[in-house]
């Protein structure tokens, strides 16, 4: 399955070495990751804990992929997406898409990863110095997904 939602850190190089070799007509692979920054908004953070609706997830996850490989000429995706309480530094998300070439491997991957920022049903809440806070969504996110 092309999408993984789970409170295990995962290897990047693994998982592009799995996509990779599984397919001898790949002539590009593109990867994001994305992790736990140690300030938002100018403010300290201890921890940042991910919630999700299992199953839901998932599918809205899939439905994403579903779409870049209708929109973009890809050859595969995968999406991996951690949920549970994470530290500063540590990686929340994986985002990996192959292609026979470049240009649309990192088309879809930015793709992926600005419908995942607006669609994907994750609620994020932050421990910072002053307590506790719920991230809300960024309208810097909605923009990016608007232009697709």
């Amino acid at each position: 399955m092309p999408v993984r939602v789970q409170s295990d850190d995962f290897d990047g190089g693994a998982e592009i070495a799995k996509l990779r070799t599984a397919d001898r007509s790949v002539g590009a692979v593109v990867a994001f990751i994305g992790t736990v920054r140690d300030l938002n908004d100018d403010a300290a953070i201890s921890e940042l804990t991910l919630e999700h609706y299992p199953g839901m997830t998932e599918s809205a996850l899939q439905e994403i992929v579903d779409e870049a490989k209708a929109r973009f000429d890809i050859r595969d995706a995968l999406v991996v997406h951690r949920v549970g309480a994470l530290a500063p530094g540590d990686q929340i998300v994986l985002v990996v898409v192959t292609g026979a070439h470049r240009g649309m491997a990192f088309d879809a991957c930015e793709f992926v990863m600005d419908y995942l920022k607006t669609r994907a049903p994750f609620w994020k809440k932050e421990r910072r110095e002053d307590g506790e806070r719920w991230v809300e969504a960024r309208a810097s996110d909605d923009e990016a997904a608007a232009r697709w």
